[in-house]
């Protein structure tokens, strides 16, 4: 079973990853798609070169391997960046994957992407993909699971056993833990983006009030909002 978790940057994807890798029955996938976006959009993003030499940039290529059965698990969970399904991309591979949408308030989104990354756009932190993406899924008759990282670190059990539900796969403790230090799986630019995660052992507490943003993080905040607010109306 192929499980793709789509989500944009910043947003508990990569704790989940860890999560899911903590089952024992799961093998898990770091971004497939991040070395074909640069290629395509020619970004000049933190570690660049070196993701390119780390990964398949043909679409097609990566859509095959995202679509292939794991040799030594019966599960596997990928996890997707939004913004990486650029318009040339095809999508009907979707239909054959139990797609889950990570979602996060875009205030804490842009408040931490803007910490590692200058003057992000809308298109960097994958909000409008989002909801395309899940407006796909339903267009294909699926019923995708939609689920809050603030709701998960509030109570990480409920949340992924609920999760699991949706899935019909089974829920294990396994999946509140994971060893400090990374999983071999992690992409090449987790040097530069993981570092908290890398620290953690689990699922970081509830987080404070929202933080306060203005001038242009402010206007990206707002214009993400209605896209989280479409999503976070079905979550779980």
């Amino acid at each position: 079973m192929n499980i793709a978790c789509w989500s944009g940057p910043r947003n508990l994807s990569t704790a989940m990853m860890y999560s899911f890798a903590a089952r024992g029955d799961c093998a898990v996938v770091d971004e497939p798609f991040y070395a074909a976006y640069l290629a395509a959009t020619g970004l000049d993003h933190p570690m660049r070169e070196a993701i390119l030499a780390s990964q398949e940039t043909d679409p097609e290529k990566v859509i095959s391997a995202c679509l292939a059965p794991d040799a030594t698990r019966p599960l596997r969970y990928q996890k997707h960046m939004t913004q990486h399904m650029l318009p040339g991309i095809r999508r009907d591979w979707l239909e054959r994957m139990s797609n889950v949408f990570l979602i996060r308030h875009p205030a804490r989104v842009v408040a931490s992407y803007s910490a590692k990354r200058e003057d992000p756009t809308l298109d960097d932190i994958g909000f409008r993909q989002q909801a395309e993406l899940f407006d796909l899924c339903t267009s294909l008759g699926q019923s995708p699971v939609v689920l809050d990282s603030d709701d998960i670190r509030r109570d990480p059990a409920a949340m992924l056993r609920r999760l699991c539900e949706r899935l019909d796969i089974a829920w294990t403790e396994r999946m509140l833990s994971w060893p400090a230090g990374g999983h071999p799986a992690d992409g090449v630019w987790a040097a530069h983006w993981y570092g908290a995660v890398h620290r953690s052992t689990g699922f970081a507490a509830a987080e404070g009030p929202l933080p306060r943003l203005s001038g242009p993080a402010g206007d990206l905040a707002e214009a993400a909002l209605p896209h989280y607010e479409r999503l976070a109306a079905v979550k779980i």
